[in-house]
């Protein structure tokens, strides 16, 4: 499965856009062709502007938020940007040292640890019928995530109490140490151990969840499975992860979708593929069979002298276009001949007539005509 792209970026899925861009500019400048000469640098770059064309455009990334991969598989593929759109060859050494020597200082911009939180996102794997991914449709699915805890209303603290701020860190979740050397003074700067970087302590803990603020809860949920989905194809569930801490939003839910097998059809893309076994009569006299398609039985016209393995083309019987179920794709069913191993003696003396008539008319006598090869002893 491909990387996730806010993953390849270094972003969170709820970064703006200005976060993306400054993310997308760094990590061009150091795995630019130009600038890193190590082996699969020039395949990160690719990915890095891959990720960043999908999610700097508002419209598919959140089709990408939606449905993942698939949902901008009709992308462009990835490829080199422009140089405009890193600020150019010249930009990428400026900043190569600038970015350098503010590595130590860069803790200044560090967020306060006791801040609230997002919430972790979560992960479900969800398996559906060939015809459901189909359709879509709705489907019920059973969670177990961490909800806020509506006796303490997340503060982890007792009722009728609050936690008070840390003495240690004086509320900030953060220690500095300075270590002086002949070099100058060097500050570290590390979380908290007497609070673990919240800031706060509580004296008196929530009984219903032991002081944390959330609670492990199950519930059902009921989701919207779009038309045309497949393996892979990844939803999100906004607000249905774990609870944020200290009042900060909760993570999604990601549903990835997984498609059983048939044991009638087979996907290509949009298109659905199947087979039909006809008799060889059937085949060179014509007739009229059903055939089965996910829309149910459809009447089709075998002609005339109709040749094994050809492919006879079902027009939007397929598979609805993920965001666009208007558009199908086509049911494309191969046509098999059952050429019998066995005639009953009445069979063979019709077919010895036929082919006899048909040797006449060929120039040709007897089983070298038509039919003749198929029913040698």
């Amino acid at each position: 499965m491909a990387r996730d792209y806010y993953e390849i970026l270094g972003v969170s899925r709820n970064a703006d856009k200005e976060e993306i861009k400054s993310s997308y500019r760094r990590l061009a400048r150091k795995y630019h062709p130009d600038v890193n000469k190590e082996a699969g640098a020039e395949d990160r770059f690719k990915e890095i502007n891959r990720a960043y064309e999908v999610l700097s455009e508002p419209e598919m990334r959140d089709r990408y938020d939606r449905f993942g991969e698939a949902g901008v598989a009709a992308g462009a593929g990835a490829g080199f940007q422009d140089f405009g759109d890193i600020g150019g060859f010249a930009d990428i050494f400026e900043n190569l040292f600038n970015n350098f020597a503010g590595g130590v200082a860069g803790g200044q911009s560090q967020r306060r640890r006791n801040g609230p939180v997002r919430g972790d996102d979560l992960r479900l794997d969800l398996k559906l019928d060939f015809r459901e991914a189909v359709f879509g449709g709705e489907k019920e699915i059973r969670i177990s995530h961490l909800e806020t805890c509506e006796v303490c209303s997340g503060s982890g603290a007792k009722p009728g109490t609050r936690p008070r701020t840390c003495s240690t860190c004086t509320g900030s979740g953060q220690v500095r140490r300075v270590t002086r050397t002949p070099f100058g003074s060097f500050t570290q700067v590390s979380a908290c151990p007497t609070c673990n970087g919240t800031g706060q302590m509580i004296e008196e803990k929530c009984e219903t969840c032991e002081g944390k603020g959330a609670h492990q809860v199950t519930k059902k949920l009921k989701i919207t499975i779009p038309a045309g989905v497949d393996n892979g194809t990844r939803l999100r569930i906004s607000a249905e992860g774990d609870a944020g801490q200290r009042n900060g939003p909760p993570g999604d839910l990601y549903v990835y979708l997984f498609v059983n097998e048939d044991a009638e059809f087979k996907r290509d893309g949009i298109d659905i593929l199947s087979e039909i076994k006809i008799s060889y009569l059937q085949a060179i006299l014509g007739s009229r069979i059903e055939i089965n398609t996910v829309d149910g039985p459809v009447e089709q016209t075998i002609a005339p002298g109709t040749q094994p393995n050809i492919v006879l083309t079902l027009e939007n019987h397929g598979v609805p276009r993920l965001g666009n179920p208007v558009s199908r794709g086509n049911h494309l069913v191969t046509v098999l001949v059952d050429i019998p191993t066995k005639l009953t003696s009445e069979e063979k003396e019709l077919l010895d007539k036929l082919a006899k008539i048909r040797g006449d008319r060929t120039g040709k006598g007897g089983r070298d005509g038509f039919l003749g090869n198929l029913f040698q002893r």
